[in-house]
């Protein structure tokens, strides 16, 4: 038995769980979660992803090792800062956030290393006892992501209305 929660059975537990209010699709080379009802919108809004590759410009959890994905979540600003206290600064292109965290260590809930700037967080290869903590974390950033998703709809409306 593995010691981690495969890509695949999140991805399960996301549809069973958020039903078809959720999607999964390829971006730029990623596996991805959206909140996207009716796939109403072109992409919907993210949830999570999943890094299962080095990019040219996100290496420092080092993905390319075999068998290493990094689960990345988005977060509320409140909900990150009371994980890590302050957010951190964002890095120069092509670097990574100044946090203190060994962006190489498995099964540990980390600032993502480019975009916790932004209130994401990862965690390579999560336990399953690991992923049991994200699931309220994930609830919250759906949660979160449904909100965007509206106000997202209304600004298509009000630009629609404004062209007619």
């Amino acid at each position: 038995m593995k010691d981690h929660i495969s890509v695949e059975d999140i991805i399960a537990y996301m549809k069973d769980t958020y039903g078809e209010n959720v999607q999964q699709n390829n971006n730029w080379g990623e596996r991805g979660m959206f909140y996207n009802p009716g796939s109403v919108l072109p992409k919907g809004v993210y949830i999570l992803t999943f890094k299962e590759k080095d990019g040219a410009n996100d290496k420092a959890s080092q993905t390319d090792r075999d068998n290493v994905y990094r689960l990345n979540l988005g977060l509320s600003k409140q909900a990150f800062t009371s994980l890590f206290g302050a957010m951190p600064k964002r890095p120069a292109a092509g670097g990574i956030v100044d946090t203190g965290h060994d962006f190489t260590q498995l099964n540990h809930i980390m600032p993502h290393p480019v975009y916790g700037w932004m209130s994401w967080i990862g965690v390579l290869n999560p336990s399953h006892a690991t992923f049991e903590t994200l699931k309220p974390l994930i609830d919250t950033a759906v949660m979160s992501c449904e909100k965007k998703f509206k106000q997202r709809l209304k600004a298509i409306d009000k630009k629609q209305t404004l062209i007619e």
